[in-house]
């Protein structure tokens, strides 16, 4: 359902998060990390909505109804992935090892100065590809994040790395001031990278399979791609455990392209692209998904047929 993740509070008071976040910082990962360890069995009890979204997920990409143990694990991963962000931005690279995939795909990319388009997902980390931007710098990268989603944690990484806060696009702005933003970078040959497997409340979507159900994913991505006139890269960061990150770019389209007369067509077969690569990754490193919420409820699109054939709903409420 377009926007169920919007609901969601942040996890934990100001002061708590704030706390924690100043330990972790004075005391090193490998302390907060155990910190993690104590925490996430209180986050799996407390928290029934994720709990069961994880439960669902976890089961679809097992194969299996998962034990408390992968309930755990799954969420053990989550708390890194945010934890690892004030590492990433405070530090860089330094005390992670990256292996990188396809970065020959981003420099092909911004060869005609038109900028690109990465598309990522919440799968893994978004902070290692702003983190691994420091080390290319001859690659601009502007991201756009929803600053209102997680106030606190984004208030603080802000202060941790001003350089990088400044490149960031609020998609809480509005639709059309976002739209404007991406253009301008675009314009000045930055790559942009947003994240492509969310909608937000009353957004199009566009139901494909995945992981064996229809699932909802936004239209807008592929729409402005298609009106901004550049590449497109998919971008995925995979945390592999310890302190090492799996960062893989692949070529979409050098342009996406979606007559009029063929929209649903078109859209239908980027969008399903776009889900296909995600599950390959998903069952790859299936403890990385970090949706947590029903992403395969559908019930807001047209009835169930739309849902199974993929018809788009526009603006949704």
């Amino acid at each position: 359902m377009s926007g169920q993740w919007q609901s969601r509070p942040e996890a934990g008071g100001r002061l708590s998060q704030r706390l924690f976040l100043a330990l972790a910082r004075g005391l090193g990962r490998r302390f907060a990390m155990g910190i993690l360890w104590l925490t996430s069995p209180w986050f799996v009890w407390s928290r029934r909505p994720e709990r069961e979204a994880s439960r669902a997920y976890l089961g679809r990409v097992l194969g299996r109804a998962p034990g408390i143990r992968q309930l755990l694990k799954h969420h053990y991963w989550f708390s890194i992935g945010i934890l690892d962000r004030v590492y990433l931005l405070s530090d860089g690279d330094r005390d992670f090892h990256f292996e990188v995939e396809g970065l020959e795909h981003l420099t092909a990319a911004l060869q005609e100065g038109r900028g690109a388009l990465l598309f990522g997902a919440h799968l893994g980390s978004f902070e290692a590809l702003r983190a691994l931007s420091r080390r290319y710098p001859q690659v601009p990268l502007d991201i756009v994040l929803d600053k209102q989603q997680t106030p606190v944690l984004t208030e603080l990484l802000g202060r941790l790395a001003p350089e990088l806060a400044e490149r960031i696009i609020d998609a809480s702005a509005g639709g059309t001031a976002v739209t404007l933003a991406m253009a301008e970078r675009c314009a000045q040959g930055d790559m942009v990278a947003i994240l492509a497997d969310r909608g937000r409340q009353g957004e199009a979507m566009h139901a494909v399979p995945f992981l064996g159900q229809p699932a909802a994913f936004p239209v807008g991505p592929w729409l402005l791609a298609a009106s901004l006139k550049v590449p497109v890269v998919l971008c995925i960061g995979l945390y592999l455990g310890g302190n090492r990150y799996r960062l893989v770019f692949e070529p979409v389209a050098g342009r996406v392209d979606i007559p009029r007369a063929r929209r649903a067509e078109a859209l239908d077969a980027f969008i399903r692209h776009y889900a296909g690569r995600l599950e390959h990754f998903v069952r790859l490193a299936p403890y990385n998904w970090f949706n947590l919420y029903d992403f395969w409820d559908t019930s807001s699109l047209p009835g169930s047929a739309a849902a199974e054939s993929g018809v788009v709903e526009r603006g949704h409420r």
